[in-house]
């Protein structure tokens, strides 16, 4: 008996040293093989991937900390009321919304807005002496080369369905022939113009007979709309989108500025493999 239960722990051992073992050391900097895995099941990508993005995040951390970039606890506080005032919640149902829907604790919620905070400041530190306005020239090519982007509904033709229990809404939206009469469904005409800017630019960009990803809202429920149909659909006109354009093509241009330059960082940089998952 003893001799299995030592068995047992050693190779309970060797499996916690192959799950938190060191994979990559970035300029003294760990990341481990827990990271890795954690990091592929929350953003759904593969080891190569999923590592190359832990690698980003490290240099990103240290240029912060190099610069001397910091947020304060006010900016975190603003950005949350922001977010919920945005989705139509006062604070605590904000934190009981992002609590419902994607697990986290409200502090876990203020740790993750630093950060993205923190990398916004980092990221137009970098980006701000390479990005000029692009002239009208560009803007008027830009749009003459995407004009189906710019082709907006007058409406949507949707089903609502909704339901307190998410793991069963879930199911119903992988299996929509699912029998589930504790899932709510409302037929709705949405206008374009007449509804959250968020949520139109959502169904805009979802297919036709698809479902939108969950969200939950304010009655504490979640919902998903179907998209039956986009009504009415016409080109939005050059001076309607002049601005929307801008804002795109500067964001292009702030991605691959960033893009190029932790590239610059990542082959300079003292970086080990050690192993992968």
């Amino acid at each position: 008996m003893g001799k299995i239960f030592f068995l047992l722990m050693l190779v309970i051992g060797l499996y916690g040293k192959t799950v938190d073992g060191v994979a990559v050391v970035v300029k003294g900097q760990a990341i481990t093989m827990y990271d890795i895995q954690k990091e592929m099941q929350s953003s759904n990508l593969d080891a190569k991937r999923a590592t190359n993005l832990l690698i980003r995040k490290k240099l990103e951390a240290i240029e912060i900390k190099k610069r001397n970039i910091s947020v304060t606890s006010a900016d975190v506080y603003q950005e949350i009321k922001k977010m919920a005032k945005k989705n139509h919640l006062d604070i605590s149902q904000f934190y009981e919304a992002i609590d419902r829907s994607k697990g986290l604790s409200s502090s876990e919620l203020k740790a993750k807005i630093k950060h993205r905070l923190l990398s916004q400041k980092l990221h137009a530190a970098i980006a701000y002496s390479h990005i000029n306005v692009p002239s009208l020239e560009d803007v008027k090519e830009y749009f003459k080369l995407h004009k189906d982007s710019f082709k907006n509904p007058a409406s949507f033709d949707v089903i609502v369905y909704h339901s307190k229990n998410l793991a069963r809404l879930k199911q119903k939206i992988t299996h929509p022939m699912l029998y589930a009469p504790d899932i709510q469904t409302t037929e709705q005409i949405l206008p374009y113009n007449g509804i959250n800017p968020q949520l139109a630019s959502l169904l805009k960009n979802t297919k036709l007979n698809t479902f939108t990803p969950i969200a939950p809202n304010p009655n504490g429920e979640y919902l998903s709309f179907y998209l039956k149909d986009k009504e009415d659909v016409k080109e939005a006109s050059f001076k309607s989108v002049k601005n929307q354009i801008i804002n795109t093509m500067m964001d292009i241009k702030r991605e691959q500025t960033l893009s190029d330059y932790f590239a610059r960082l990542q082959q300079s940089a003292d970086i080990t493999t050690i192993r992968m998952p």
